[in-house]
């Protein structure tokens, strides 16, 4: 699912000089009390799940160098890396073929800081299976991917894996663009209409970071921002140089659990339908409907869309939704759900806030995707809660 890939020609990045990296040694390690350790193995958290934070961008914005950003900050977390993307002759690539004795493999480096990396030359899944295996060591992952990769597909695997769910939680998409040459991939045209990769990070992304904000003039600034922010509704955006940027914004997100749902509904209110500034473009839609819900049609609203794919829009063009969010009102539940999909995914979770007996219920959604019409939309939705109120 995840690809490994090296930086193609034309990339803009510039190298940039990687931390030291040095074998893992236990020995030098700072190891708790052995009491201290004892205690906590007798008393285990059920819920110690580690976050993982997914990097994604184009070739050139900035991945590499925001990762090394959080990696060099102080930040009191220790963060294992996972890389899926090295180029020819690389700083990283570099250290860690002089670490390894000039043999470039899979392998578990530690960084001086307590940081672990590891270099991902087969699957993704298996390195994160790899890592699991060290499970204690560190307390966060951050996960770069190849500048081509469809983050979704990475994201996937940690929904659809049983066992890597009961480890580990996936807690936010970063994707870095690049203020020169954001505009021009964004405007790629790919073959057989399909949706290019720089465009599909955009609208999968929790977080968007504008990277070299100093290498344009203002007005080309806002047009990159505009472009963003019309794929992408409900993305939070950064703007930065050098990758440098608070770390409270893009760790700990929490963005594909229930505690989003704490913040989310007054997020949500604030989230406008967008206008498409590109050909073919991506767009954010967004409607909101009193009443409540039963999760079987729920799901029957959702399935058609995402994986039966008979909605359509007024040009009898199917929709193409690439990520749901939102919260609903299901009957006899006495909490928000909150709703989340990526591609064909999805799913439903019950948040910590209750409705209160005094306010009307409601549902909010926000789907990102192509060929989406709200009215449309909104009018299949209220089918739904019909359909519930009129057998009730």
């Amino acid at each position: 699912m995840l690809r490994t890939g090296g930086r193609q020609d034309g990339g803009e990045e510039e190298e940039e000089d990687c931390p030291e990296l040095v074998p893992i040694d236990m020995q030098q390690r700072q190891q708790q009390p052995e009491e201290e350790e004892e205690e906590e193995e007798g008393k285990p958290d059920p819920y110690a799940k580690i976050p993982v934070t997914i990097i994604t961008g184009y070739l050139g914005a900035g991945k590499t160098t925001l990762l090394n950003y959080i990696l060099t900050e102080q930040h009191n977390k220790r963060i294992a890396v996972i890389l899926n993307e090295f180029g020819e002759g690389s700083a990283l690539e570099k250290s860690l073929a002089v670490s390894q004795g000039g043999e470039l493999f899979e392998e578990w480096l530690e960084l001086r800081n307590g940081c672990l990396c590891c270099s991902v030359k087969d699957n993704g899944l298996k390195a994160i299976e790899n890592l699991m295996q060290k499970k204690g060591k560190f307390d966060y992952i951050l996960l770069e991917t190849t500048g081509l990769a469809d983050p979704g597909a990475v994201a996937s695997m940690f929904w659809v894996d049983a066992e890597l769910g009961s480890d580990i939680y996936l807690d936010g998409i970063v994707s870095v663009v690049d203020s020169k040459y954001g505009l021009k991939h964004l405007t790629e045209e790919k073959a057989d209409g399909l949706i290019n990769e720089a465009m599909r990070q955009v609208a999968l992304a929790d977080i968007v970071v504008i990277n070299k904000t100093d290498l344009v003039a203002e007005e080309e600034l806002i047009k990159i921002r505009t472009v963003i922010r019309s794929i992408n509704g409900l993305g939070k955006i950064l703007e930065t140089q050098k990758s440098r940027v608070d770390l409270s914004n893009v760790l700990d997100l929490h963005s594909f659990d229930s505690l989003s749902g704490i913040s989310l509904q007054k997020k949500l209110q604030h989230v406008q339908t967008t206008q498409p500034h590109l050909d073919k473009s991506i767009v954010t839609v967004t409607f909101e409907v009193l009443g409540s819900t039963t999760e079987e049609n729920l799901n029957i609203f959702i399935q058609n869309l995402l994986w039966e794919k008979t909605v359509k829009n007024k040009a009898d063009s199917t929709m193409e939704v690439i990520r749901l969010k939102g919260l609903v009102s299901i009957k006899d539940k006495p909490h928000q759900v909150i709703v989340q999909g990526v591609h064909e995914l999805y799913d439903l979770e019950e948040t910590p806030v209750r409705w209160e007996d005094d306010t009307e219920r409601t549902n909010r959604l926000v789907l990102i995707g192509r060929n989406l019409d709200k009215e449309i939309l909104k009018h299949l939705f209220i089918d739904t809660v019909t359909e519930k109120q009129e057998s009730s």
